[in-house]
C-alpha cells in the first residue's frame, strides 16, 4: 500500500463540522499565524489530548464543545456554548477564553459571535440589528440576520433563526457561515497591499511611458544609457510582483471560497430585506476587483517593460548590422584596391625582371666575345629568346601558386 494512502484518504474528513441544537452561541476566532503560535495558543487553553500534528482536533473548552483548525497562513477557533432561551441575547467571550486568546489579540483578524434561537417567542427587535440584512437560507429552513457592523470589542454579530433543521444540518449551516466570513477577511487581506501599489504602479506607468519616448528618439550613443534604465525600471516591477504575487493569489483562492459558501446556503429573500449574499458580494467584489486589477497592472507593465527592452535590442542590432555592412563595403573597396595595386607591382616586376635578365644575357654575350667566341648578334638572340621566354613563365607560375596559397 503506497504511504500516503491513509494519509490521503483521511483528507475527506479533515474538516468535520459542530453538531449541536438551539439554542446556543458560537463563538469563532481566526488568527493569523502558522503552526508555532496555534500549538503555543493551544496550550495556554488547556486542552486535553491535543495533536500538534494534526490539521484540527474537536475536544472540550471549559465543559463546551470546542474546535480549532489550521490552515496554510491562518488557524481558527470555534465554541459552542448552549444557552436557555431566556440569556441575553448577546453575551461577551466566555473569560477563560478571553484570557487564553489576549497575547494574541494582534494575530486576530476575524471575530463572530453567532447567537442560534428557535424561531417561535424570538423577539427579533431586541437583538439591536441596525438595517439588517436577512436570507433564507437551506432552502427556507433557518433564517439567518446581520447588519455586519462591528461592536466594542470587534465582533461581528449573526442572528441564526433556526425553523427545522437537525442538529446535523444547524452545525453544517453555522459552518459555511463562520467560513465565509472568515475567507472573506483573509482575502480582502490584499486591499492594503494593492493601495500600497497604486502610487507605485503610477510612478512605474510614467516611467515607463518617458522610456518609450526616448527610445524612439534614441542614437547609438544613447542607446547603451537607456537600456540600463529599462533594465532598472524591470528590477523594479519583478521585485513588486514578487512581493505581493503570493497575497494576490491567495485573495483569488479565499475570494471563489467565498462565493462557493455563498451558493451552497442556498439564499432566499425574506420580506423586502436585502438578502446577506447580495449585500457581501456589492461590497465585496469591488475588492477582488481592485486586488485582480492591481495584479494585471503588474503583469502588464512587465511586459511593457520587456517588449521595450525588446525594440531597444532590435534597434541597437539594426544599427550594429548597419555599421557591419558599411566596414564590409569599406573593406571590400580597400581590398580591390589593394588587388589593383598588387597586379601594377606584378607587372612591373615581370618588367625589371625581364630587364634584368636581358641584361645578364648582354653581359654573358659579350664576356664570350671577349674571350673569342664571335657569335653574331642575331644568332644569340635567337638562341636566348627561348630561355628568357622560360624563366619569365616560372617566375609567372611561382607568384600565381603565391597568390592561390
Amino acid at each position: 500500500m503506497h504511504p500516503q494512502r491513509t494519509a490521503l484518504h483521511n483528507e475527506l474528513h479533515a474538516r468535520p463540522s459542530l453538531y449541536f441544537d438551539a439554542p446556543a452561541h458560537v463563538f469563532h476566532l481566526a488568527f493569523i499565524g502558522g503552526q508555532q503560535p496555534c500549538n503555543a495558543l493551544l496550550q495556554r487553553c488547556r486542552l486535553d489530548a491535543v495533536d500538534t500534528d494534526a490539521v484540527q482536533g474537536i475536544t472540550q473548552f471549559d465543559g463546551c464543545p470546542f474546535k480549532w483548525e489550521r490552515h496554510s497562513e491562518f488557524f481558527t477557533l470555534t465554541l459552542v456554548q448552549p444557552s436557555a432561551s431566556a440569556d441575553p441575547q448577546w453575551s461577551g467571550l466566555p473569560p477563560a477564553l478571553a484570557d487564553a486568546i489576549e497575547p494574541y489579540r494582534e494575530q486576530l483578524i476575524n471575530a463572530m459571535q453567532l447567537v442560534v434561537r428557535e424561531e417561535p417567542g424570538l423577539d427579533f427587535a431586541s437583538y439591536g440589528f441596525k438595517d439588517p440584512s436577512g436570507s433564507s437560507v437551506g432552502g427556507g429552513d433557518a433564517v439567518v440576520w446581520s447588519d455586519f457592523r462591528l461592536d466594542d470589542e470587534g465582533v461581528n454579530r449573526l442572528l441564526f433563526v433556526n425553523r427545522r433543521l437537525n442538529a446535523y444540518r444547524l452545525g453544517r449551516m453555522v459552518r459555511r457561515l463562520l467560513e465565509l466570513e472568515t475567507y472573506r477577511m483573509m482575502a480582502s487581506l490584499a486591499l492594503s497591499t494593492a493601495k500600497d501599489l497604486s502610487p507605485q504602479l503610477d510612478g512605474f506607468d510614467r516611467t515607463l511611458v518617458h522610456l518609450s519616448q526616448r527610445n524612439a528618439g534614441a542614437s547609438g550613443v544613447q542607446a547603451k544609457v537607456l537600456l540600463e534604465d529599462i533594465v532598472e525600471l524591470s528590477r523594479q516591477v519583478v521585485a513588486s510582483t514578487v512581493k505581493s504575487r503570493h497575497r494576490f493569489s491567495a485573495t483569488q483562492a479565499y475570494a471563489q471560497l467565498v462565493f462557493e459558501r455563498l451558493t451552497e446556503l442556498r439564499e432566499g429573500n425574506v420580506e423586502d430585506y436585502q438578502r446577506l449574499g447580495v449585500f457581501i458580494e456589492r461590497r465585496f467584489k469591488p475588492t477582488v476587483r481592485y486586488c485582480a486589477a492591481t495584479e494585471q497592472r503588474l503583469d502588464h507593465l512587465a511586459k511593457g517593460v520587456a517588449n521595450l527592452g525588446d525594440l531597444l535590442q532590435a534597434r541597437v542590432q539594426v544599427d550594429m548590422e548597419e555599421q557591419n555592412a558599411e566596414i564590409l563595403r569599406s573593406l571590400a573597396a580597400r581590398a580591390e584596391s589593394q588587388i589593383k595595386i598588387q597586379r601594377a607591382v606584378e607587372g612591373l616586376s615581370i618588367i625589371a625582371i625581364t630587364y634584368y635578365l636581358l641584361s645578364l644575357f648582354k653581359l654573358l654575350y659579350a664576356g664570350l666575345d671577349t674571350l673569342g667566341a664571335h657569335i653574331a648578334p642575331r644568332d644569340a638572340l635567337l638562341g636566348l629568346a627561348p630561355v628568357v621566354g622560360l624563366m619569365l613563365g616560372v617566375i609567372l607560375l611561382r607568384i600565381r601558386k603565391a597568390k592561390q596559397h
